[in-house]
């Protein structure tokens, strides 16, 4: 059974940072065949893709309101995902979660929500002002 599991979330101030981790189970994290993304919802709002990394090549992906600022990496030797988060904003504020999407995601290629089947329980990340 394919698990993914959300951790690191916590409170801090504007300008600080975050380092969110997605521990994974149940697939085999070497394969060429997924992509992990992140994802992010506030109170009152939709849910948004904030990065995503493939396995196939390696090449990532960040929303433009987070670009420079994070993150996401991959450790083959803990099958765990980062999201690394610095210079957060309190608009950063949200729960995040992370997701899986099966299949082959090269350089520049679209995300979208519905392919990502399996899905984290969320981690609460508030940024004050």
């Amino acid at each position: 059974e394919v698990q993914l599991v959300e951790s690191g979330g916590g409170f801090v101030q504007a300008g600080g940072f975050l380092r969110l981790s997605c521990a994974t189970s149940g697939f085999i994290f070497a394969d060429y065949g997924y992509a992990i993304g992140w994802f992010r919802q506030a109170p009152g709002k939709e849910r948004e893709g904030v990065a995503a990394i493939s396995s196939t090549d390696g090449s990532t992906y960040y929303a433009d309101s987070v670009k420079g600022r994070f993150t996401i990496s991959s450790d083959y030797n803990k099958n765990t995902v980062y999201l690394r988060m610095t210079s957060l904003k309190p608009e950063d504020t949200a729960v995040y979660y992370c997701a899986i999407a099966f299949g082959e995601y090269y350089g520049g290629s679209h995300y979208p929500e519905t392919d990502f089947t399996h899905w984290g329980q969320g981690t609460q990340v508030t940024v004050s002002s």
